[in-house]
This record gives C-alpha cells, sequence and structure tokens, in this order.
C-alpha cells in the first residue's frame, strides 16, 4: 500500500490567527505537524496553503509546499486542487492531515490509508473514537459520527446523535446504558479521483448547517468508512488552551 499526505494550512483562524506557525518548543506548529506525517512512509508530504507566510516556514524547515488558493470553502477543496496541479493519479491514495494535530501518532495516518485501500467501495476513510464522557457527549465542538452495521458513516452531527429518546427524557447527566457513542476524528484518506469529483459537487445544506465538508460526500452518495483509532489520536490545537497543553506536552517530550 502507498499513499501520499497533504496538510491544508491556512493563515486565518477566529480563535488563534497565525496558528500553523505558532511556536511550540521551538518549532512551529506545521513543522511537528509534518515531521509526524513524515514518520509514516508516505510517498511524499506536502504543505497546502495560500499564504506565503506559511510557505516561507514550511521551506525554511526544509518541507515541500503548494501554493493554492484562497477561495477554498474546504480543506478538502484545496487537497483537489494540490492533486491536480501535482498529476496524482486517478488511484492513488491522499491522506488529509489537518495542521493544527501536532500529537497525532503516525499510525494513524497509515490506519486511514490502509483502510481505504481495503475497503473499494468507499471514496472516504476517517477515523473515530469511543465518547466516555457527558461534557463531549453534549459538546458541539466534539463531532459525532453514527455508523450503519458495516462500517460506514451515516450521518455526522455537532448534535448527539443519536438520540436517546427515554433515557435523555430522564437524565441528560450520564450516558446511556448499553449505547456507543462516536466521536469523528478529522483525519481522512481519499482516492485522488474521488477529489477531483469533489470539487465540482455543489455544497451540501448539511454541509452550510453544521460546518461539516465531509457532508458534502454524504449527500450526493459518496460512502465513507469508519474505523476506530488503533490508538489515541492525541489532543489537536483549536484554543489558546490546547495550544497551551500541547506546547507542555512537547517541551516535556524533548
Amino acid at each position: 500500500m502507498s499513499f501520499r499526505v497533504v496538510i491544508p494550512a491556512r493563515y486565518a483562524s477566529s480563535r488563534l490567527p497565525g496558528k500553523p506557525l505558532l511556536d511550540i518548543a521551538g518549532k512551529p506548529m506545521v513543522q511537528h505537524v509534518y515531521e509526524q506525517a513524515s514518520d509514516c512512509d508516505a510517498l511524499s508530504v506536502i504543505v497546502a496553503t495560500d499564504d506565503t507566510r506559511i510557505a516561507d516556514a514550511v521551506k525554511q524547515f526544509g518541507g515541500d509546499v503548494c501554493m493554492t488558493s484562497a477561495a477554498h470553502p474546504s480543506g478538502t477543496d484545496r487537497l483537489a486542487e494540490v492533486a491536480s496541479i501535482m498529476g496524482y493519479a486517478d488511484e492513488d491514495i491522499i491522506v488529509n492531515m489537518q495542521g493544527d494535530e501536532p500529537l497525532i501518532p503516525p499510525k494513524l495516518i497509515q490506519q486511514v490509508a490502509k483502510d481505504l485501500s481495503e475497503f473499494k467501495d468507499a471514496s472516504i476513510s476517517t477515523i473515530c473514537t469511543p465518547i466516555d464522557t457527558v461534557e463531549d457527549l453534549f459538546n458541539p465542538n466534539v463531532v459525532k459520527v453514527v455508523l450503519d452495521r458495516l462500517g460506514y458513516a451515516i450521518y455526522f452531527s455537532r448534535a448527539t446523535i443519536p438520540w436517546h429518546r427515554d433515557a435523555f427524557m430522564l437524565d441528560k447527566e450520564a450516558i446511556p446504558v448499553n449505547v456507543q457513542y462516536y466521536r469523528h476524528l478529522g483525519i481522512y484518506a481519499y482516492r485522488s479521483r474521488f477529489l477531483k469529483q469533489y470539487s465540482s459537487l455543489q455544497v451540501s445544506p448539511l454541509e452550510q448547517i453544521e460546518s461539516l465538508e465531509q457532508l458534502r460526500a454524504i449527500w450526493h452518495g459518496y460512502r465513507i468508512h469508519v474505523s476506530l483509532a488503533a490508538e489515541p489520536p492525541g489532543m489537536g490545537v483549536d484554543t489558546e488552551e490546547d495550544l497551551n497543553q500541547v506546547r507542555s506536552i512537547l517541551l516535556a517530550n524533548h
């Protein structure tokens, strides 16, 4: 199995402007992500950005960068442009690594690529982990996914799904017994062929309502296979508090 990694990186962020360039243990965040990707035997690792500041930082640490349009509504659209620019073959597997996941284990990058290579009728593969706290269950920043019996995604939502009608009528302070809830982790593998199709698909109302780009694929009838993460994913960086925690973790490991 062979695959490529693309790391979409935007400078703009409502909560943490310039997030890819924020210093963590003496390196910009994007460098930590790049180094994790470089440890997973990918054919290539490329940062996709529309910002010259990010491009310059990547070149400074010796990474590969692809300049893309600033008009993309999502990271997947940015990947589609990279696939076109780089001339990737239709059957190439491309892993989309979020640029704010400096602690993600290389094993998870390999996992989504392997999963897509095995499930031939899936256009996308991704991963999830069990939800085991009520705080996460009702947190709209924790994206939930509901699966069918074969592990294909039925729906992704920021809401608490499935909604246990009877249990939640009585108590919203506990996870219902005999119900497994799953948190979606934002790492994806795509076939290059699908990426070229994705960029021409109409944006779906579900995607706009939930602000979840993977819903565009489901809306248009494409299948997404979801597997349980082979190991804990490590925390991402969405807030200043997250950033400080990740800094502490990485400084303690150096």
